[in-house]
């Protein structure tokens, strides 16, 4: 079984006995191969969850790294500078669009205020990220609705079933009422791996055997939600491509079923996002929006790869909310999305 289908346990990063001191931006520029074999050998479990600045220290090591080679030795602030710095946002998955925004944004601030050295213009850079990660920190009513139907989708292996188990977990912390739809009825075993982990959560999970109609699990669900007065119900899918029509026509026919029994439902669809597809999860995004309306974004997997970037572009182009991203193994390391904590942990600031 792979990794996305066990129980998410906490991890913990092992620490460098001997670290090598670094001064100054050298501090961000160079690479660090300690720091690299030190979160490649981060097994061992702890519960101590991972913070959202270890969860982004591959994609903020290969960012930082290629801004170092715009300000290596001397630099003048002149359009050729700003035009590296473009082309090391765009190489940092950070979109061709986001990316000139970016940097016609960063001119206008350092001539504004006058902005003369490296750390000046990067701390700018930082709050321009910021600025633009803003619209995807939005306020979530998630319980303004009684049950709230929450439907996940995506492709396969961005791990659907896992994630809904952490955010029934951070639902169930708050006192909040949880049922779980196994509406993955097309992946062998899909059906079983939510019921356990609703008997390890203590929360019930409203199934039926391999190959049934998806809309109707959503359809009992729903039904069973209503008369047990949950507070939410998560309905998993299973993973497609949206080359596979058939699989997308029965995400339309969900969202049909659940219509027919209350024209708001669903009241959110939320895609998970895997961030090591970089670029393409643009693409997949948009297939899935035309397709049933996805209006919410988990991004997964942040602690794994070296794309964090692709939240810029993501938001840039969609304005959705990200309402998770996910920078560990463990339930806790599911987080909410913060703009300015997510930039500051792509772009830190550098006089600190």
């Amino acid at each position: 079984m792979s990794d996305t289908n066990t129980p998410p346990q906490d991890q913990t990063n092992n620490t460098d006995q001997n670290p090598k001191k670094k001064t100054g931006l050298a501090r961000f520029f160079s690479r660090n191969k300690d720091d690299e074999q030190k979160k490649d050998a981060a097994t061992e479990i702890q519960s101590t969850p991972a913070t959202v600045e270890e969860g982004l220290d591959k994609s903020r090591a290969s960012l930082l790294g290629k801004i170092g080679h715009v300000f290596k030795g001397s630099f003048d602030l002149d359009d050729d500078l700003f035009d590296d710095l473009e082309e090391a946002l765009i190489t940092s998955d950070i979109s061709v669009d986001a990316s000139i925004r970016l940097v016609e944004s960063l001119r206008q601030r350092v001539k504004e205020d006058k902005i003369q050295d490296a750390e000046g213009v990067i701390s700018a850079l930082r709050r321009e990220i910021a600025t633009m990660l803003k619209p995807a920190e939005q306020d979530w009513a998630v319980f303004n609705q009684r049950p709230y139907v929450l439907l996940i989708v995506g492709v396969n292996g961005v791990g659907k079933t896992t994630t809904i188990a952490k955010i029934a977990k951070q639902f169930q912390d708050q006192g909040r009422s949880v049922l779980l739809a196994a509406g993955d009825t097309f992946r062998a075993a899909a059906v079983e791996q939510l019921q356990e982990w609703g008997r390890r959560m203590d929360i019930p999970v409203v199934a039926q055997k391999h190959g049934a109609d998806a809309a109707a699990v959503a359809h009992d669900a729903l039904n069973s939600a209503i008369v047990k007065g949950s507070h939410v119900l998560m309905i998993d899918t299973a993973g497609r491509l949206h080359t596979q029509s058939d699989l997308m026509e029965q995400l339309q026919k969900i969202n049909r079923v659940l219509g027919n029994l209350d024209p708001s439902m669903p009241h959110e669809v939320m895609q998970i996002l895997d961030a090591g597809t970089g670029q393409n999860a643009l693409s997949q995004l948009e297939h899935f929006q035309k397709a049933v309306g996805v209006n919410s974004i988990c991004l997964t997997k942040l602690d794994g790869s070296a794309k964090g970037g692709v939240a810029v572009s993501l938001t840039e182009k969609f304005k959705l909310p990200i309402r998770y991203i996910g920078v560990g193994e463990g339930y806790y390391d599911l987080r909410p999305f913060e703009a300015d904590a997510f930039a500051d942990a792509l772009i830190p600031d550098l006089n600190k």
